[in-house]
Protein backbone atom coordinates (compact mmCIF):
# COMPACT_ATOMS: atom_id res chain seq x y z
CA UNK A 1 0.00 0.00 0.00
CA UNK A 2 1.40 3.39 -1.02
CA UNK A 3 0.15 5.67 1.76
CA UNK A 4 0.49 8.89 -0.24
CA UNK A 5 -1.60 7.47 -3.09
CA UNK A 6 -4.24 6.14 -0.71
CA UNK A 7 -4.52 9.47 1.09
CA UNK A 8 -4.92 11.20 -2.27
CA UNK A 9 -7.71 8.78 -3.18
CA UNK A 10 -9.43 9.35 0.16
CA UNK A 11 -9.18 13.11 -0.30
CA UNK A 12 -10.81 13.03 -3.74
CA UNK A 13 -13.57 10.75 -2.47
CA UNK A 14 -14.30 13.02 0.49
CA UNK A 15 -14.42 16.09 -1.75
CA UNK A 16 -17.08 14.41 -3.88
CA UNK A 17 -19.06 13.25 -0.83
CA UNK A 18 -19.20 16.76 0.66
CA UNK A 19 -19.64 18.65 -2.61
CA UNK A 20 -22.96 20.29 -1.63
CA UNK A 21 -22.41 20.51 2.14
CA UNK A 22 -23.41 23.97 3.42
CA UNK A 23 -23.59 23.64 7.21
CA UNK A 24 -19.93 24.25 8.05
CA UNK A 25 -18.85 20.63 7.61
CA UNK A 26 -17.66 21.02 4.03
CA UNK A 27 -14.39 20.09 2.33
CA UNK A 28 -12.64 23.21 3.60
CA UNK A 29 -13.43 22.22 7.19
CA UNK A 30 -12.02 18.77 6.48
CA UNK A 31 -8.90 20.29 4.91
CA UNK A 32 -8.31 22.50 7.95
CA UNK A 33 -8.75 19.56 10.33
CA UNK A 34 -6.29 17.53 8.26
CA UNK A 35 -3.77 20.37 8.29
CA UNK A 36 -4.17 21.06 12.02
CA UNK A 37 -3.74 17.35 12.73
CA UNK A 38 -0.57 17.45 10.64
CA UNK A 39 0.75 20.29 12.77
CA UNK A 40 -0.01 18.46 16.03
CA UNK A 41 1.76 15.38 14.62
CA UNK A 42 5.01 17.36 14.70
CA UNK A 43 4.87 17.22 18.50
CA UNK A 44 3.44 13.73 19.09
CA UNK A 45 4.52 10.17 18.30
CA UNK A 46 1.63 8.68 16.33
CA UNK A 47 0.72 6.77 13.17
CA UNK A 48 0.40 9.61 10.66
CA UNK A 49 -1.52 7.53 8.09
CA UNK A 50 -4.22 6.69 10.62
CA UNK A 51 -4.38 10.28 11.85
CA UNK A 52 -4.67 11.88 8.41
CA UNK A 53 -7.10 9.24 7.13
CA UNK A 54 -9.39 9.71 10.12
CA UNK A 55 -9.14 13.49 9.83
CA UNK A 56 -10.22 13.31 6.18
CA UNK A 57 -13.10 10.91 6.86
CA UNK A 58 -14.34 12.07 10.26
CA UNK A 59 -17.49 13.92 9.16
CA UNK A 60 -18.73 11.47 6.53
CA UNK A 61 -20.78 9.44 9.05
CA UNK A 62 -21.74 12.44 11.21
CA UNK A 63 -25.51 12.71 11.64
CA UNK A 64 -25.23 16.45 10.91
CA UNK A 65 -24.10 15.50 7.40
CA UNK A 66 -25.86 12.21 6.64
CA UNK A 67 -29.25 10.70 7.42
CA UNK A 68 -27.83 7.16 7.36
CA UNK A 69 -24.79 6.79 9.60
CA UNK A 70 -24.42 3.04 9.09
CA UNK A 71 -24.47 3.37 5.32
CA UNK A 72 -21.79 6.08 5.51
CA UNK A 73 -19.59 3.83 7.65
CA UNK A 74 -19.99 0.97 5.19
CA UNK A 75 -18.96 3.27 2.32
CA UNK A 76 -15.86 4.28 4.28
CA UNK A 77 -14.96 0.65 4.93
CA UNK A 78 -15.44 -0.20 1.25
CA UNK A 79 -13.29 2.75 0.19
CA UNK A 80 -10.45 1.69 2.46
CA UNK A 81 -10.72 -1.97 1.47
CA UNK A 82 -10.59 -1.01 -2.21
CA UNK A 83 -7.38 0.88 -1.45
CA UNK A 84 -5.82 -2.22 0.14
CA UNK A 85 -5.82 -0.85 3.69
CA UNK A 86 -5.54 -3.73 6.18
CA UNK A 87 -8.50 -4.60 8.39
CA UNK A 88 -6.82 -3.62 11.67
CA UNK A 89 -6.06 -0.13 10.34
CA UNK A 90 -9.58 0.21 8.94
CA UNK A 91 -11.08 -0.74 12.30
CA UNK A 92 -8.87 1.82 14.06
CA UNK A 93 -9.85 4.61 11.65
CA UNK A 94 -13.55 3.81 12.00
CA UNK A 95 -13.24 3.63 15.78
CA UNK A 96 -11.74 7.12 15.82
CA UNK A 97 -14.44 8.70 13.70
CA UNK A 98 -17.26 7.05 15.65
CA UNK A 99 -16.00 8.01 19.13
CA UNK A 100 -14.48 11.49 18.76
CA UNK A 101 -17.63 13.61 18.57
CA UNK A 102 -18.63 16.09 21.30
CA UNK A 103 -22.27 14.84 21.36
CA UNK A 104 -23.45 17.19 24.08
CA UNK A 105 -20.30 16.77 26.13
CA UNK A 106 -21.10 13.16 27.03
CA UNK A 107 -18.14 11.56 25.25
CA UNK A 108 -15.38 9.80 27.20
CA UNK A 109 -11.72 10.78 26.95
CA UNK A 110 -10.11 8.90 24.08
CA UNK A 111 -7.45 6.40 25.09
CA UNK A 112 -4.90 6.51 22.26
CA UNK A 113 -2.92 9.31 20.68
CA UNK A 114 -4.14 9.02 17.08
CA UNK A 115 -7.75 9.53 18.20
CA UNK A 116 -6.75 12.36 20.53
CA UNK A 117 -4.95 14.23 17.74
CA UNK A 118 -7.89 14.04 15.33
CA UNK A 119 -10.32 15.05 18.06
CA UNK A 120 -8.14 18.03 19.01
CA UNK A 121 -7.84 19.13 15.38
CA UNK A 122 -11.60 18.97 14.86
CA UNK A 123 -12.28 20.88 18.06
CA UNK A 124 -9.73 23.56 17.23
CA UNK A 125 -11.61 24.26 14.00
CA UNK A 126 -14.67 25.00 16.15
CA UNK A 127 -12.77 27.78 17.94
CA UNK A 128 -11.46 31.22 16.99
CA UNK A 129 -12.60 33.28 14.01
CA UNK A 130 -13.40 30.21 11.92
CA UNK A 131 -15.34 28.70 14.81
CA UNK A 132 -17.47 31.83 15.10
CA UNK A 133 -18.19 31.83 11.37
CA UNK A 134 -19.05 28.12 11.35
CA UNK A 135 -21.39 28.53 14.32
CA UNK A 136 -23.55 31.04 12.49
CA UNK A 137 -23.29 29.11 9.22
CA UNK A 138 -24.62 25.99 10.94
CA UNK A 139 -27.30 27.91 12.81
CA UNK A 140 -28.48 29.53 9.59
CA UNK A 141 -28.53 26.20 7.76
CA UNK A 142 -30.73 24.76 10.52
CA UNK A 143 -33.01 27.80 10.79
CA UNK A 144 -31.79 28.52 14.31
CA UNK A 145 -32.13 31.94 15.93
CA UNK A 146 -28.95 34.00 16.18
CA UNK A 147 -29.81 34.85 19.79
CA UNK A 148 -32.92 34.95 21.95
CA UNK A 149 -32.57 35.92 25.62
CA UNK A 150 -35.77 33.97 26.33
CA UNK A 151 -34.07 30.70 25.37
CA UNK A 152 -31.79 29.64 28.24
CA UNK A 153 -28.38 28.04 27.91
CA UNK A 154 -28.64 24.29 28.54
CA UNK A 155 -26.27 23.14 31.29
CA UNK A 156 -26.46 19.40 30.68
CA UNK A 157 -27.93 17.50 27.78
CA UNK A 158 -28.48 14.06 26.39
CA UNK A 159 -27.32 13.54 22.82
CA UNK A 160 -30.91 13.95 21.57
CA UNK A 161 -31.35 17.21 23.50
CA UNK A 162 -28.02 18.50 22.24
CA UNK A 163 -28.83 17.75 18.62
CA UNK A 164 -32.57 18.49 18.49
CA UNK A 165 -33.48 20.69 21.47
CA UNK A 166 -34.22 24.40 21.13
CA UNK A 167 -31.19 26.65 21.30
CA UNK A 168 -29.52 29.60 19.55
CA UNK A 169 -26.21 30.20 17.85
CA UNK A 170 -24.99 32.36 20.73
CA UNK A 171 -26.04 29.72 23.26
CA UNK A 172 -23.87 27.24 21.36
CA UNK A 173 -20.78 29.10 22.55
CA UNK A 174 -21.72 28.34 26.16
CA UNK A 175 -23.12 24.85 25.54
CA UNK A 176 -20.08 23.61 23.62
CA UNK A 177 -17.43 25.96 22.28
CA UNK A 178 -16.24 27.53 25.53
CA UNK A 179 -15.98 24.04 27.06
CA UNK A 180 -13.57 22.73 24.44
CA UNK A 181 -10.30 24.24 25.71
CA UNK A 182 -10.43 22.14 28.87
CA UNK A 183 -11.19 19.02 26.84
CA UNK A 184 -8.10 19.19 24.62
CA UNK A 185 -5.80 16.18 24.78
CA UNK A 186 -2.39 17.40 23.57
CA UNK A 187 -0.22 20.29 24.83
CA UNK A 188 -0.01 21.83 21.37
CA UNK A 189 -3.80 21.89 21.07
CA UNK A 190 -4.23 23.41 24.52
CA UNK A 191 -1.97 26.33 23.59
CA UNK A 192 -3.85 27.06 20.36
CA UNK A 193 -7.21 26.62 22.09
CA UNK A 194 -6.31 29.23 24.70
CA UNK A 195 -5.62 31.80 21.98
CA UNK A 196 -8.76 30.99 20.01
CA UNK A 197 -10.99 30.94 23.08
CA UNK A 198 -9.74 34.41 24.07
CA UNK A 199 -10.73 35.68 20.61
CA UNK A 200 -14.23 34.23 21.00
CA UNK A 201 -14.69 35.72 24.46
CA UNK A 202 -13.82 39.14 23.05
CA UNK A 203 -16.36 38.59 20.27
CA UNK A 204 -19.09 37.67 22.77
CA UNK A 205 -18.33 40.70 24.93
CA UNK A 206 -18.70 42.93 21.87
CA UNK A 207 -21.81 41.08 20.69
CA UNK A 208 -23.71 41.61 23.94
CA UNK A 209 -22.66 45.25 24.08
CA UNK A 210 -24.05 45.82 20.59
CA UNK A 211 -27.13 43.65 21.31
CA UNK A 212 -28.03 46.04 24.12
CA UNK A 213 -27.61 49.02 21.80
CA UNK A 214 -24.63 50.34 23.72
CA UNK A 215 -22.22 52.66 21.91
Amino acid sequence: MDEKTVLGNIEEWVKAELLNEKSGHDWYHIKRVRDIAGEILKYEEADSFIVISAALLHDIPDDKVTSNVNSALERIRKLLENNKVDNKTIDTIINIITTMSFKGGTGKKLSYIEAQIVQDADRLDALGAIGIARTFQYGGAKGQAMYDPEIPVRDSMSFEEYRHGESTSINHFYEKLLLLKDKMNTPAAVKIAEEREAFMKHFLETFFKEWKGEL
